[in-house]
């Protein structure tokens, strides 16, 4: 059984029952099954599907919010908001989904017509992630179902509540039922998963996972995208505006979710001209977060993970202890529940964790620069390759600075959000292939090409 813990509280909310080998292999066989007559079902009509799948997110927010918050600690807005960015997103690819899973005429001449058909990969396996369930399952199971895949659906043990419920509301907006199944458990779950003979791999998680993953399945030669971490860098450059609301909304960048996202900001660079009054607003702006029980009215909740805490206060000690100065913040709150003091580091150098290694925390580390070229040089310094971010008054300037970075994504004057138009990739440790987009729609397919002559 597993058992399903209140992050806040530390009370088990339930326990479930969790898959083995036998009942993974009745889920495959029967999802192997139901692909045949799924991706028979016209597109129109999938379409249709998907989208009454999005109206129940809207319809029942309130309880989804919850049960979400309840698992995973997340405040009850920050749910809310989740299941809101969720429903667009579901927008976004059910109306782009008909000219980007149709047929394409690549050339047309007397007599001969050239066609790229997408046709979908089969049945197909996404073992997801916890933070933003949601979100990241959106990414990938309804564009999966979109081009006609079945779907073994695999929720993060710390999310599984919130997953059996995306299995309920699946089926009751119509996805039959050997099309989309979620499967319950941990690692050896999913080790279980690897095994089997799956058309594609779809993972969200860490790095040291996904790399296991991608090699575990790299024999059966076929499609395995890996959607991982990042060590997201952001600089304030001195021309900037307003220092203060700059201050505001990368703080947001950096602790909104308890700083439990891939593309939250981990480490920030200052120009020395605007570093003191940055750093000043920054820290102000931390210190005023509510913290508390997620279910009220605060920003901040507890971690989801209790082996995080020790890993913080790892990077915190760590940072200290070569020189770092400790603003606020540094440690677990006494008491019950998995919270972290907000935390902000100055006077920190690049080699050290805190700048280095994914925090996944309500913890930043700031660092002055005396120019362009330094704040460059130092972003670049990761094995990360997720997104960067610069504010600055001159498009140009920050087009420049983005231009030599090595990252799936870049922001001018914002930071920390994905949008369904453009694709979520990363480099790098941050992971291999793209979903949203025209280019996530077509990662569910195999393009086929057919060359068509009259006789």
């Amino acid at each position: 059984m597993l058992r399903i813990v209140n992050p806040a509280t530390e009370e088990v909310i339930r326990e479930v029952p969790c898959d083995d080998s036998d009942s993974l292999q009745e889920k495959y066989n029967r999802l192997r099954s139901g692909s045949t007559a799924w991706r028979q079902v016209p597109l129109a009509e999938r379409i249709l599907i998907l989208r009454r799948f999005g109206e129940m997110l809207e319809h029942q927010t309130h309880n989804l919010a919850a049960i979400l918050t309840a698992e995973v600690g997340k405040p009850l807005q920050q749910s809310r908001n989740e299941l809101g960015g969720a429903r667009q997103r579901i927008q976004w690819l059910t109306d782009h989904a008909t000219p980007y899973l149709s047929d394409e005429v690549m050339n047309e001449a007397p007599g001969l017509k050239e066609i790229i058909r997408y046709e979908p990969l089969g049945v197909v396996c996404n073992i997801s992630a916890w933070n933003y369930p949601y979100l990241v399952g959106t990414n990938v199971f309804v564009p999966a179902l979109l081009a006609g895949n079945a779907v073994l659906y695999k929720p993060s043990e710390f999310a599984t509540l919130t997953g059996l419920e995306i299995e309920r509301m699946m089926h009751d907006a119509g996805v039959p039922h050997d099309v989309f199944i979620a499967a319950t458990g941990g690692k050896d779950v999913g080790e279980t998963l690897l095994d089997m003979p799956f058309d594609g791999y779809f993972f969200t998680g860490s790095y040291r996972t996904g790399k296991y993953i991608y090699e575990r399945v790299s024999r059966k030669m076929v499609p395995c995208q890996c959607e991982l971490g990042g060590k997201d860098p952001l600089y304030v450059t001195d021309d900037i505006a307003d220092v203060k609301a700059v201050a505001a909304g990368t703080a947001d960048g950096a602790f909104y979710n308890n700083g439990q996202s891939c593309c939250a900001v981990e480490r920030i660079y200052v120009h020395e001209k605007v570093y003191d009054q940055y750093v000043d607003h920054f820290v102000k702006e931390v210190k005023g977060y509510v913290a508390g029980d997620p279910m009220g009215s605060v920003y901040l909740g507890p971690l989801t993970r209790k082996d995080q805490l020790v890993f913080l206060e790892d990077q915190v000690q760590e940072a200290v202890k070569r020189g770092a100065r400790l603003e606020t913040g540094g440690k677990r709150v006494e008491g019950k529940g998995y919270f972290f003091q907000p935390t902000v580091l100055t006077q920190v150098s690049n080699d050290m964790q805190v700048m280095q290694e994914e925090s996944f925390g309500p913890i930043i580390g700031i660092m002055k620069v005396k120019n362009d070229e330094e704040a460059v040089k130092l972003m670049a310094d990761t094995k990360y390759g997720l997104t960067a971010s610069v504010y600055s008054k001159d498009e140009e300037r920050a087009l420049s600075i983005l231009k030599r970075m090595n990252t799936g994504t870049g922001y001018w004057n914002c930071c920390d959000r994905v949008s369904a138009a453009v694709p979520w990739s990363g480099r790098l440790q941050s992971g291999i292939g793209s979903t949203l987009s025209h280019a996530g729609l077509r990662a569910f397919t195999h393009p086929k090409a057919l060359h068509l002559k009259s006789s």
